[in-house]
């Protein structure tokens, strides 16, 4: 009995955590926020292997899980957004009821995160792959915003910063993952049925260059990473790698 716990309690630490990054947001401490959805994506990694490496796969754990990466990587990173368009220098004013409602774009992220968890649930095509982009991924993406901005990459990045405190970036990108969540495009996984270079050779590449990213950009890389999943993922389709 305790045996089947472990993993619903490493996904327990999953929510904890998604629910601390969104505290973090009404305190406007986006690098605490960044750094809990972090911590909840190595969470959501670790309970899906327990349950397999236990044999102790559930119903209730997997919605156990799609409840927790509903908080931790819909609500949490729409908050983020939302502060970083209430941030930005050139937000646009729509006023309705005397209340700007420009930011609540961002609010599509949780929204759209929850069609993609729902899809995923009952879409028997993912059990090896995935057909459009996992929220883990999109949370990454937009929880490392924070640290991009932040002073430790002000000398390297300022393009970069420049364009993520932008409200017309910041809605396009909102936009364009909110679609790439439930869009028909099919992603590659990270997972391995064994470790020959013919079967993972797509996965070693990302592996290596994500690694590469991280050891030189630390936090801001993931935007990066998210990208480069996506696209070896558009070459694997089409080149069959």
């Amino acid at each position: 009995m305790f045996k089947k716990q472990i993993p619903n309690s490493i996904t327990a630490l999953n929510l904890l955590s998604g629910i601390f990054a969104i505290i973090a947001t009404f305190e406007n401490a986006l690098l605490l926020a960044g750094f809990f959805i972090a911590l909840g994506a190595f969470f959501d990694f670790f309970d899906g292997m327990a349950a397999r490496l236990l044999n102790v796969k559930s119903d209730m754990g997997k919605e156990m899980d799609s409840l927790a990466d509903m908080v931790t990587f819909g609500v949490a990173p729409g908050f983020i957004v939302y502060q970083l368009m209430l941030n930005a220098s050139n937000l646009e004013a729509w006023v309705l009821f005397d209340i700007n409602i420009a930011p609540f774009v961002a609010f599509l992220i949780p929204i759209f995160a929850a069609f993609r968890l729902a899809k995923f649930n009952i879409d028997t095509r993912q059990t090896t792959s995935f057909i459009g982009l996992p929220t883990p991924a999109n949370a990454l993406f937009f929880g490392a915003f924070p640290f991009i901005l932040s002073v430790t990459y002000s000398a390297d990045l300022p393009l970069l910063q420049s364009w993520i405190s932008n409200y017309w970036v910041l809605l396009t990108l909102v936009l364009l993952i909110s679609i790439l969540m439930v869009a028909e495009l099919p992603l590659f996984a990270l997972k391995f049925s064994n470790l020959t270079w013919k079967d993972n050779s797509l996965r070693f590449i990302f592996l290596a260059a994500a690694l590469a990213l991280l050891i030189i950009l630390q936090f801001a890389a993931f935007p990066f990473i998210i990208l480069l999943y996506i696209l070896l993922s558009f070459f694997q389709k089409q080149f069959g790698l």
